[in-house]
């Protein structure tokens, strides 16, 4: 069987592999790029242990093809903090102890971030129905759902706060001087 070489974006880095056709991308993270991040637990898109977004849709790794990711955009658990500072959800899974084993984790990790990035106001119903596809046979779902309830809520906070800061930035930038800005453009223009 001849292999076939990709070239794609993963967590925001151009990455290229070659691998086989029959290949899942969830075989390649692991085996190929030496990702690890991503579990299988069943290998039929059952459990969501291996839950990745490709081009901002939630996928199941190990039923998409290495192959046929050529091109596109694919976010996994490695690239969900930001060097030592964790992803808020993170930090709530632990906080809370929404995790034991660990082979769930990353999965329910990369749905929840998904969620919060298109709801950042969930109900309850919306988490559970959104977590659905992914299972966990260790916490049982309450602490994880309250986790990303956690989140959503210091999200929304934040952003609260990030936009009353933005009218008083704007105010601040109305009071300049015209004077200050008729010389900042005349010095722009003559570089």
């Amino acid at each position: 069987m001849s292999a076939v070489h990709v070239s794609t974006k993963i967590n925001g880095d151009d990455v290229e592999f070659v691998c086989r056709p029959d290949e899942s991308l969830l075989d390649v993270l692991r085996d190929r790029l030496g990702m690890t991040g991503s579990k299988e637990g069943c290998g039929t898109g059952d459990c969501g242990a291996c839950s990745v977004e490709l081009d901002g849709r939630l996928v199941c790794s190990c039923l998409v093809m290495g192959a046929e990711v050529g091109g596109h955009a694919i976010a996994t658990i490695e690239g969900m903090a930001q060097g030592d500072k964790l992803h808020p959800l993170q930090q709530k899974f632990l906080e809370g102890a929404a995790l034991q084993c660990g082979i769930c984790t990353p999965g329910f990790l990369i749905a929840a971030r998904s969620l919060l990035e298109r709801n950042m106001d969930p109900t309850e119903t919306e988490v559970r129905y959104w977590l659905a596809g992914n299972l966990c046979r260790c916490t049982g779902y309450d602490k994880i759902v309250r986790a990303v309830m956690d989140t959503a809520k210091d999200m929304r906070k934040a952003a609260a706060k990030s936009s009353a800061k933005k009218p008083a930035a704007k105010k601040a930038a109305a009071k300049k001087s015209p004077a200050k800005k008729t010389a900042k453009k005349g010095a722009r223009h003559a570089a």
